[in-house]
């Protein structure tokens, strides 16, 4: 009788919370089911460019360093477009959720890209790494949205996600909208540490973050952790700018 109760409770109460706070998708405003949460299915499949569909060793264009074995983008940016609002709503308006979400999408795209496949089916061991948010920024923000992210992924390909005090960001660097490769690269440099390198050392380590630009952020973390012992290092992110 009373697992009975709480089970009518429970419908009653999701029913109500449907009511009051109906799932619509972000993007294109129709209702979404259970699973699909604040994107539906047709926007995750349809509504995004995507940046890297042939699963190139890279999805910019750019030069990758020697520290870096694969960069992989899931969508290309559209500035103005549906992806920009989706980074605000997570980066500005505290909706982790999208984070998680675009996350999950980015993982399962990993998952099928044959270079980090086959990272995956090493047997080093591997840790995904959200690129650190210097603890200025994170005490304002309140959060990092790379780690939100990050977990996404983590739900889709299992892999543990590095504790955020052994690697670090400790310059606090300015934003990098607007800056030439030269300046983003001066200002970058210096700006992480690994203060724990057992953590890192002999390990496949896939950084983790938002937006994807000229690498002047990924490659410098790329190269602090090479320095400290890193086997392989990939670079995966939700869009390509």
């Amino acid at each position: 009788m009373m697992k009975k109760l709480i089970h009518n409770s429970k419908v009653f109460f999701s029913g109500l919370s449907s009511i009051a706070f109906p799932r619509v998708c972000l993007c294109c405003g129709l209702e979404t089911t259970e699973e699909e949460r604040q994107i539906c299915s047709f926007c995750r499949q349809d509504r995004f460019e995507a940046a890297n569909p042939d699963y190139r060793r890279c999805s910019s264009g750019v030069i990758l360093p020697d520290a870096v074995t694969v960069q992989h983008a899931l969508w290309n940016f559209d500035k103005g477009g549906l992806l920009q609002d989706l980074m605000h709503y997570l980066k500005y308006e505290r909706l982790t959720g999208i984070g998680i979400e675009l996350g999950a999408n980015l993982g399962e795209s990993m998952h099928r890209h044959p270079l980090i496949r086959e990272l995956f089916n090493r047997t080093e061991e591997k840790v995904l790494l959200p690129v650190p948010l210097h603890y200025l920024k994170f005490r304002k923000r309140g959060f990092n949205q790379a780690y939100y992210i990050t977990k996404g992924i983590q739900s889709v390909i299992g892999i543990p996600i590095c504790n955020l005090k052994d690697v670090v960001r400790r310059k606090n660097t300015r934003s990098q909208t607007g800056f030439s490769l030269k300046k983003r690269v001066a200002n970058m440099q210096g700006a992480f540490r690994v203060r724990r390198p057992e953590a890192v050392e002999g390990k496949i380590i896939i950084i983790i973050d938002d937006v994807f630009t000229t690498g002047s952020t990924s490659f410098e973390l790329a190269s602090v952790l090479k320095e400290s012992g890193s086997r392989e290092i990939a670079i995966a992110t939700v869009a390509q700018a």
